[in-house]
């Protein structure tokens, strides 16, 4: 275990991003954003939870997970203002930056398209044909460009980053898909494009067996990646495009917990956090969703 200079009162304890086991990284962008603003300040929102509104006491391992592993946050400035592109070209090159430091890093997003900057730098360390992206989402998020909503149309939108990250070689398994076009339809249901899509809601069709998502998973390395609105919006309702019937919170955490346990997890996102005047709950939802990942990943420091 890398030294821990506990700075602060939360389970963000170190400044020391350079020693740290994990490092959050808030990417607060929205350029592309179709519906509801707001996921720029998802970052700083779920942070303010990790650092003031959680417990350190993880009721699953009766541990305190964080006084084990050394969790730092670095946000990546002034990429609002940046065109899609620009902003991916930075998040991949922070990635990058702190995967070889050795860190696992976990990004917060921001809308759905900062995810890609993540997967980028992880192809260039591990093959992407190696890693499954476990993708938590209502929306499939496979458009080839969103020129069929916006008059500015960019191939590098929030509905299009699974549609690069499939391009990139990664097999991608959905969770919770229940709203989708003719076009994503065609992309995911080629055999050749290796997409897995567990839709949630569909007549006839019950909630699929956790057992059969992690048979979908054919590698030992997986990257979650959690648009907040996969969930059902009475769970997370601060979000840009809620949509009803998501997950329920319980299946929800037996999901990432089970998949972590069999599989080697080499990269995570939570996204598309748009905070309410009113409620707290989608930001503290996304800041445990968080703490479950990471003591899980590291629970070989506690449970011993």
């Amino acid at each position: 275990m890398k030294k821990q200079q506990k700075v602060m009162c939360g389970i963000i304890n170190t400044k020391k991003i350079s020693e740290a086991d994990v490092v959050i990284l808030g990417a607060g962008y929205e350029k592309t954003a179709s519906s509801r603003k707001g996921t720029v300040n998802g970052p700083a929102t779920i942070v303010k939870c990790l650092e003031n509104k959680l417990e350190f006491f993880d009721r699953t391992f009766k541990s305190e997970p964080a006084e084990h592993i050394s969790i730092a946050y670095k946000n990546i400035p002034n990429i609002n203002t940046l065109s899609p592109e620009k902003a991916l070209a930075k998040i991949t090159g922070e990635s990058k930056k702190r995967l070889g430091g050795g860190a696992f890093v976990f990004l917060l997003g921001g809308e759905h398209s900062v995810s890609l900057g993540l997967l980028q730098a992880l192809a260039e360390t591990t093959k992407p044909e190696e890693t499954t992206i476990l993708h938590i989402d209502a929306h499939s998020d496979m458009r080839d460009d969103d020129s069929d909503y916006s008059a500015k149309p960019s191939r590098y939108a929030h509905s299009c980053v699974m549609r690069r990250a499939s391009e990139l070689g990664y097999p991608i398994v959905q969770v919770g898909i229940r709203t989708y076009s003719r076009d994503e339809y065609e992309y995911f249901s080629n055999p050749k494009n290796n997409v897995t899509v567990f839709e949630w809601g569909l007549a006839g069709k019950p909630v699929s067996p956790i057992t059969n998502i992690l048979r979908a998973i054919k590698t030992k390395n997986v990257y979650i990646s959690i648009d907040v609105d996969g969930f059902d919006p009475s769970v997370m309702p601060g979000t840009g495009t809620p949509v009803q019937g998501g997950l329920e919170w319980w299946y929800g955490i037996e999901l990432m917990t089970k998949t972590i346990a069999e599989k080697n997890l080499v990269g995570a996102d939570i996204v598309e956090v748009s905070p309410m005047r009113d409620s707290v709950l989608t930001e503290y939802g996304a800041a445990q969703l968080f703490y479950t990942i990471i003591a899980q990943k590291f629970s070989n420091r506690f449970t011993q």
